[in-house]
């Protein structure tokens, strides 16, 4: 039977977060729909904001859904989810946030189609598209399960109806409602959560945590050690490429504040685990053929999956439940706008636009991202039905981002004269060879490669062949690159075989993002007049293959209008008092040109890299 005060709460609090989004959505300027206005609010989110949207980077729908049923089913040595998360955002600050940042990207495939040209970004598209529709699909089973737990309505109608209500509300809604709608989800979240925790421990049939019986800690098998590591290493730096964290990251009104809000989001991703973590120690610590519960017991994997929500149905009063079973449900809701417009920006920037249509307006552009958030959100939703763990999916998410586009992007940003697209091409080659080769139970596929350790019962790797992957893939790219660079610089290869034009056979107007600039928060490229011309999409020819296309070469946010206004007038006079003197013959001499020397003189290096 449907129950009525459930519904009541997700009405209410789904309406919060729907007139919260609305009303972030006018903050957009009137008639501005360009796309860092879109994906990036116009690079204008404050520290306030910033911190709460950038640890709602991870704590969504699947962190406090995953993070209970993990701590259910192993315990809490097996829930390396919210830890390895937290590093992942302090190592993202420490080596990727500043340089990306001062580097004025609009997405995180940027500097990889800066460095290996568009069409190798859209084959490194596809691993990040799967990152993205893996988590979202995490957060639309957290919110089936809650919805199914609240209404009493089946699974698989709740991951339909929710999945349509997320993709609904991102379609409205760029980076503006994204983040202030974090706002909202994470109190929802702590205060919902802790309102429960009391009541659900006090619940008569919860037996002492403390209890022998109840083993909410678990332990890590001697065979399993290697797993083990294997696993944490992949969720901190497979955690770390993700275009729903370099969002934020670019987002950032200057590259300090950007490391700033990684480290103080870290903190709030521990934070924000500790309710998650009690609430599966009590759904551990409670013998549910004695409550109110009516299903199997022991509790099935599908059980399993909802463990949050049947806590908080079952083993609270049904005011507290109303508000902490809404919150919830509204929380994980907004928590999924972020991931499908992740992906669907990097599609109509870095695959549509600078592949198939570099010379496409805004407004397409935005029609486009519109039509991939439908997409992605339905992609989303067919692996949110056909995969039963929520906690599983949760850690998938990190597998195929982690072996191939962390080396290559630790590369791209710290190391990128050493490496080209042949390199690129082999450690993606590679590394999806090595990852697909030992299988995934979680998907059905099976295991090519019986590596050392290789458990039969189980169908599970315990040889760390993920990081295995990530190592050979780092090492290829590496020795890939240096040995077509020589090859052809010493000549023994002709340039005519340089086939992605990357090592000899460049193309003369190739534009490069050189290193980032000490003292300014974004890298500055051109002055003058032709500088708002200049992008990714003008700039592009038909044969593009490396190099050609500069996804850095934007207008600046950071600089004050009328500042901008007065250098880019001086810079344009000085320009056309060149061309004049040059056109009459007049000349300027080293010491005695004095006043019409100064004149005549060529913009100073600081003018002349002045972004607009």
């Amino acid at each position: 039977m449907i129950n009525i005060a459930g519904v009541v709460s997700i009405v209410l609090f789904y309406l919060l977060i729907l007139v919260v989004g609305i009303w972030a959505g006018r903050k957009k300027q009137s008639g501005n729909d360009s796309e860092e206005e879109v994906m990036l609010a116009g690079r204008s989110i404050g520290l306030f904001v910033g911190i709460f949207t950038m640890t709602a980077t991870w704590v969504g729908g699947g962190y406090i859904n995953g993070t209970a049923e993990a701590i259910y089913t192993s315990g809490l040595v097996w829930c390396q989810a919210p830890f390895g998360y937290a590093l992942s955002l302090v190592f993202g600050g420490i080596f990727f946030a500043n340089p990306m940042r001062k580097q004025g990207y609009i997405t995180m495939l940027d500097p990889l189609q800066d460095s290996f040209g568009e069409r190798m970004g859209g084959l490194l598209f596809l691993p990040a598209l799967c990152g993205e529709v893996f988590w979202a699909a995490g957060i639309l089973a957290a919110l089936g399960a809650t919805l199914s737990v609240i209404i009493d309505m089946d699974h698989r109608t709740s991951v339909i109806l929710s999945s349509g209500i997320a993709i609904f509300y991102t379609l409205f809604g760029g980076l503006y409602s994204v983040a202030y709608t974090d706002v909202i989800q994470l109190f929802c979240i702590f205060i919902g959560l802790w309102m429960c925790i009391p009541f659900a421990w006090t619940n008569e049939h919860v037996r002492s945590l403390s209890d022998m019986d109840v083993d909410w800690i678990g332990h890590v098998e001697p065979k399993q050690r290697w797993f083990y590591i294997d696993y944490g290493l992949l969720l901190v730096f497979g955690g770390i490429p993700w275009q729903v964290y370099f969002q934020r990251v670019l987002s950032s009104k200057t590259a300090g504040r950007a490391q700033l809000l990684s480290y103080v989001a870290a903190a709030g991703c521990i934070l924000m685990a500790i309710p998650p973590v009690l609430i599966g120690a009590i759904a551990k610590a409670t013998p549910w053929n004695e409550t109110a519960y009516k299903g199997p017991y022991p509790l099935t994997v599908d059980e399993t999956s909802m463990i949050l929500p049947m806590v908080l149905q079952y083993l609270t009063p049904d005011f507290v439940s109303f508000f902490g079973l809404g919150a919830v449900s509204a929380a994980v809701m907004s928590s999924a706008d972020s991931s499908v417009l992740s992906a669907a920006s990097m599609f109509a920037r870095n695959v549509y636009k600078l592949i198939f249509r570099q010379k496409a307006s805004e407004m397409e552009i935005i029609w486009v991202m519109r039509v991939s958030i439908i997409i992605v959100g339905i992609l989303a939703t067919i692996m949110a039905l056909t995969i039963p763990s929520i906690y599983g999916l949760w850690s998938m998410c990190s597998d195929l981002v982690y072996v191939i586009l962390f080396p290559q992007l630790l590369m791209v940003v710290h190391f990128k004269k050493h490496c080209n697209t042949y390199g690129s091409l082999a450690a993606y080659i590679v590394a999806l060879f090595i990852r697909l080769s030992g299988g995934e139970a979680i998907l059905g596929l099976p295991a090519l490669i019986h590596y050392p350790g290789y458990d039969e019962e189980t169908n599970t790797q315990l040889f760390p062949f993920r990081t295995m992957a990530m190592l050979i893939s780092l090492i290829t790219l590496i020795y890939v690159s240096w040995w077509t660079k020589m090859m052809f610089e010493s000549g023994r290869l002709p340039p005519s075989y340089d086939y992605f034009r990357c090592v000899v056979n460049i193309p003369e107007d190739v534009q490069r993002v050189g290193d980032p600039a000490e003292s300014g928060e974004q890298l500055s490229v051109m002055a003058g007049p032709l500088a708002r011309s200049y992008g990714a999409a003008t700039m592009a020819g038909k044969d593009e293959r490396n190099g050609r296309i500069n996804p850095a070469l934007e207008s600046d946010d950071d600089l004050p209008v009328a500042e901008a206004k007065r250098m880019n007038q001086q810079t344009a006079q000085a320009q056309v008092q060149k061309m004049l003197d040059t056109a009459t013959g007049k000349t300027t001499t080293g010491g005695g040109g004095g006043q019409s020397g100064q004149s005549m003189a060529m913009p100073t290096p600081e003018q002349d890299n002045t972004a607009f």
